[in-house]
């Protein structure tokens, strides 16, 4: 593992909490990695495992689904739902030799914005130990 290796990790934010409190980080002047890459959601629970799966095999080191609060989803169930599906897909990276700490489920509420800031942080300091995901393609991340 090269000390200048840069992890290209993806978040999944809903819509109404997670994407907000990145948002309120942003509006806050609070720095996060610039290579943690949002995608919002209308519902983590609309992220399934074949969404995070895809996302290694495009070329992302580490995932991470961010939700929101326990019995705060705006869509009931959404972020309970999402919890089953990243812990689906850790066992199932797990079980073909890849490290289940590349992704992970958070919660936040909207107004935790210095809260998103430290997640980046720290998941992007744990995939960078971890080194490059396995599963990159060379063709598709050669550009």
């Amino acid at each position: 593992m090269t000390t200048d290796f840069e992890p290209v990790i993806i978040a999944f934010c809903c819509h109404y909490c997670a994407y907000t409190a990145a948002d309120m980080a942003g509006s806050q002047r609070i720095s996060y990695p610039p290579n943690v890459q949002i995608i919002r959601v209308p519902c983590s629970g609309k992220v399934d495992i074949i969404h995070i799966l895809k996302a290694f095999e495009n070329g992302a080191d580490g995932v991470y689904v961010a939700g929101c609060l326990s019995g705060d989803c705006h869509f009931k169930t959404g972020n309970i739902k999402a919890a089953r599906h990243v812990a689906q897909a850790a066992k199932l990276l797990a079980s073909v030799g890849i490290e289940s700490d590349r992704v992970q489920m958070v919660n936040l509420s909207a107004g935790m914005g210095e809260r998103f800031a430290e997640i980046a942080m720290e998941m992007t300091e744990k995939i960078r130990k971890l080194g490059p995901s396995p599963v990159k393609n060379p063709i598709l991340t050669a550009n």
